[in-house]
């Protein structure tokens, strides 16, 4: 069964912040060479916003079956 909900981190976009990394409790990414790696996509909570509102450059989108979600700032709440 395919997980239906992980984030997707755009690496044209990123610029290595960090943000993403320290504030999620779930442990979904670990710090890359250059950009954050998903390291536990599935331990996303479903419909989780956090690290994509805290993006300053809006590139981590999610992966939900059947549609791709781009979360715009300031809707939706955190899944901690």
């Amino acid at each position: 069964m395919a997980k239906n909900w992980y984030p997707i981190v755009d690496v044209e976009k990123c610029v290595s912040c960090g943000l993403c990394i320290d504030h999620c409790k779930k442990g979904v990414y670990e710090k890359g060479q250059k950009k954050p790696n998903i390291l536990a996509p599935d331990n996303c909570s479903f419909m989780c916003e956090c690290c994509s509102k805290l993006c300053p450059v809006e590139a981590i989108s999610y992966y939900s079956e059947p549609t791709l979600f781009k979360i715009s700032k300031g809707h939706g709440g955190c899944g901690h």
